[in-house]
């Protein structure tokens, strides 16, 4: 076998080959109920992923809007108007997130415990401000980091 050629190793799947046509053809297997051709192995992982993704999504847009929330206070004289966008768009992003998935709101403190160590060393590095400039724990609260009129020096009158 050449290094052009696909493998043919008994051992592949079509989940391994081809991801798309696997999931069109389990899709169409559960509407048939044709159960016992279902790939359970696969579709149990993927359904588990799904929901680590979500979580996941919501970490990561947490993460960047408190790296911009942390640069947009300090210092202010340096705020820029792509760190106020970045904050809306990262807030409308977390209520995306928690609006398709409801139940990941009582986590959210705890996500953002996790989100905010990683979002200070980004801001340290992005802003080259001493360490000590920015907090060790989140100095915004979950109700302020989800209010679209905060902070309130960015809203324009």
């Amino acid at each position: 076998m050449t290094a052009l050629q696909p493998s043919t190793s008994p051992s592949k799947t079509l989940y391994d080959t081809d991801y798309v046509k696997w999931v069109t053809i389990t899709v169409e297997q559960l509407r048939q109920e044709a159960y016992a051709q279902v790939d359970w192995v696969n579709l149990l992982d993927e359904i588990e992923d799904m929901a680590r993704r979500e979580r996941q999504a919501l970490k990561s847009n947490l993460r960047i809007l408190l790296l911009h929330l942390l640069k947009w206070q300090y210092p202010p004289s340096k705020r820029t108007r792509s760190w106020a966008s970045s904050i809306i768009e990262h807030r409308e992003r977390v209520y995306e997130v928690l609006e398709a998935s409801p139940s990941l709101k009582p986590d959210l403190e705890t996500v953002l415990s996790k989100a905010y160590p990683t979002a200070a060393k980004r801001a340290v590095t992005e802003t080259m401000l001493p360490a000590k400039t920015f907090p060790d724990e989140c100095p915004f609260t979950v109700a302020q980091i989800m209010d679209e009129n905060f902070p309130p020096e960015m809203i324009q009158e």
